[in-house]
């Protein structure tokens, strides 16, 4: 067991009204680690169409908890669940979504539990999933106005490769910002999902989009405001997960293929992207001879020279028409 849900108590006086929002009912998971100084920020200015708060303590060392069950006896919306463990922020978005698959919530949102997910702009992701227009929504900062000014440009950076990295691992062409945490999931995402096989840890966002394109699911970019400066304290190194979040990235896409356009049903792209890795790995052998070659005498071996021009640009055009491929097969889950 490596979570427990704190015992009901009867609360002294509750924050809002709870309602349904457009006839669904909604709960909040609020992954937290060492956020005592940010937690009460992000419970007091929740929406009171919110009808369930979920804190998630990913076995915290400061006061989180603590601050936690007093809010809970402020707000009766609030449930703390605890780890007895921690297992990092995507273990503690998959209590979250089990909490609330179990207690059969509509639709279930992710908000961070820093303050950097803006409440003004739940709303704006709620309204796709619960209109029926995609079953999962997903803030996207790139697509606010001057957002390259707001967000810090280490973060700026890192995010874009790995966008480009998770578009092609996903299936998911138009979908970016794939590092943002700020979602919504309908109640049949919450019940398909295998979350106890979910990465559990900075590259969740990443190991989901992937998840979501294997079970055929619609996924929709929103655009969120970037929030930065309200005291929170990035504990994300890039340098340190850039490389795991990669590595998660490059299984997910090989698994993807394999479930999606092999076991259920063949596709020709997996030939283009199995041709194309063996044109740029035949490439990168004839790279090292012409360069020893060219050390050792002076010179470049021509016919060496055609074959590895020939082998790279058969190993772009091979992942290009993967690649186009994939697009055509999953534009209907935009």
């Amino acid at each position: 067991m490596t979570c427990r849900t704190n015992p009901t108590k009867q609360p002294k006086y509750q924050i809002g009204p709870s309602k349904m929002y457009k006839s669904k009912s909604v709960c909040v998971v609020v992954p937290c680690f060492n956020e005592g100084s940010q937690i009460g920020l992000v419970v007091r200015t929740m929406p009171s169409i919110v009808d369930k708060i979920i804190i998630v303590d990913d076995k915290s060392t400061d006061e989180t908890v603590q601050i936690a069950l007093k809010l809970k006896n402020e707000d009766n919306r609030i449930v703390v669940v605890e780890h007895t463990e921690n297992q990092g922020v995507g273990g503690a978005i998959a209590s979250g979504y089990k909490y609330a698959r179990d207690e059969d919530f509509d639709m279930a949102v992710v908000m961070a539990g820093d303050g950097q997910m803006d409440p003004e702009n739940l709303t704006t992701l709620l309204d796709p999933v619960a209109d029926g227009d995609c079953d999962y929504s997903k803030g996207n900062r790139f697509l606010w106005k001057n957002a390259y000014k707001m967000v810090p440009k280490t973060r700026f950076m890192g995010n874009t490769i790995l966008s480009f990295l998770t578009k092609i691992a996903s299936g998911y062409w138009h979908v970016s910002d794939s590092q943002t945490g700020y979602t919504v999931a309908n109640k049949e995402v919450l019940r398909e999902i295998d979350w106890d096989s979910m990465y559990k840890r900075y590259g969740q966002p990443n190991d989901l989009l992937i998840k979501l394109n294997i079970g055929n699911f619609r996924v929709r970019d929103v655009a969120i405001k970037p929030v930065y400066g309200v005291g929170e304290q990035s504990k994300m190194k890039v340098g340190r997960v850039i490389f795991t979040i990669t590595n998660i990235i490059l299984r997910g896409f090989l698994n993807r293929m394999f479930t999606k356009y092999v076991f259920r049903d063949f596709h020709p792209l997996v030939l283009f992207y199995g041709l194309s890795l063996i044109s740029f790995l035949i490439a990168i052998v004839l790279s090292f001879r012409i360069t020893f070659v060219w050390i050792s005498t002076g010179q470049v071996p021509e016919l060496t020279l055609m074959a590895f021009l020939f082998s790279l640009s058969t190993a772009l055009q091979t992942s290009f028409f993967g690649m186009w491929f994939d697009m055509e097969s999953n534009k209907h889950l935009r």
